[in-house]
C-alpha cells in the first residue's frame, strides 16, 4: 500500500500566517503540521508517501521533509498540483506512483489523538473497494456526511448538508484500491471548480465496496481556522498525538 497525503491550497484562514510558509508547514504544539499525518501513515506500516503540495511555498516541504529517511520510510516522494482542483484531482497526480497498489490518502491538516493501524489493516483484508473513517462531531454541515440506511451502512455521503442526516463527519483518511484513478477519470467538476473527492466515496457506495470505521479518540481538522489550529495544539499537549 502507498500513502498520499494532500498538502496544497492557499491557506487564506489561517492568514497572515500563510503569507510566509504553507499551511501545513506551521507549528502545532511542538512539530511542524505536516508531521502528524507522516507519521500516522508511517506508523501503519506504509513505507513509501507522496505529498502533493502547491503555491510558491511548495519547495519548502524538501529541506524539512528530505527523502523521508527520519519517519522510517523507504522514500518520500513530492508532486506539485498547480491549481486548487480538489482532493480528487490531487490524488490523479499520484496515478504512476501508486502503479497498480491501494492507497491510503490522508488530508495534511488532519490531526489524530491515536493511529490508523487497526483500519489500514481490515483494508488490506479487504482486498478491494474503499475504506472511510467517521468521527461523531458538533458540526456535521461543515463535512462531508453520511446517510445511513436501516441496516446501519452508509446509502450516500453528502457534502456539508444544510439539513446533515447524522452526526457524523467523514475525517480525511481515505483508503481505495488501484480503480480510484478511472473513478476520477470519470468524475465532472463540482460547482466549486473541483474533482470532489466525496464523488469518488459515492461511486463506491454505488456499487457496494464501501466500508467504514468509526474513529476512538479525538480528531482534529487544524487547518480549518485560527482557533482550529490553536485546540489542536491544546489537545496534543493534553493527550498527544498518534501515540508518539
Amino acid at each position: 500500500m502507498k500513502g498520499v497525503i494532500t498538502a496544497g491550497g492557499l491557506g487564506t484562514r489561517l492568514l497572515p500566517m500563510t503569507r510566509v510558509t504553507n499551511k501545513h508547514l506551521l507549528p502545532v504544539y511542538d512539530r511542524p503540521m505536516i508531521f502528524y499525518p507522516i507519521e500516522t501513515l508511517a506508523q501503519a506500516g506504509i513505507e513509501e508517501i507522496m505529498i502533493i503540495t502547491g503555491g510558491k511555498h511548495a519547495g519548502d516541504f524538501l529541506p524539512l521533509l528530505g527523502d523521508g529517511k527520519d519517519f522510517g520510510l523507504k522514500r518520500l516522494h513530492y508532486a506539485y498540483q498547480a491549481r486548487e482542483g480538489g482532493i480528487a484531482e490531487a490524488l490523479a497526480l499520484t496515478r504512476d506512483f501508486v502503479a497498480g497498489d491501494s492507497v491510503a490518502v490522508m488530508l495534511g491538516d488532519n490531526i489524530i489523538e491515536k493511529n490508523i493501524v487497526s483500519f489500514v489493516e481490515k483494508f488490506r483484508e479487504q482486498q478491494k473497494g474503499a475504506r472511510i473513517i467517521l468521527k461523531e462531531v458538533d458540526h456535521p454541515e461543515s463535512y462531508g456526511v453520511p446517510r445511513f440506511d436501516a441496516k446501519n451502512r452508509i446509502a450516500e455521503i453528502i457534502e456539508k448538508p444544510k439539513n446533515p442526516p447524522s452526526r457524523y463527519a467523514v475525517i480525511g483518511v481515505y483508503m481505495y484500491d488501484s480503480r480510484v484513478f478511472d473513478i476520477i477519470d470519470k468524475l465532472e467538476v463540482s460547482a466549486r471548480g473541483e474533482l470532489e473527492i466525496t464523488d469518488v466515496n459515492n461511486a463506491y457506495l454505488r456499487e457496494g465496496t464501501m466500508t467504514y470505521d468509526i474513529l476512538d479518540g479525538w480528531w482534529a481538522d487544524c487547518g480549518e481556522t485560527r482557533f482550529s489550529l490553536h485546540e489542536a495544539a491544546c489537545l496534543i499537549e493534553k493527550t498527544g498525538a498518534n501515540n508518539v
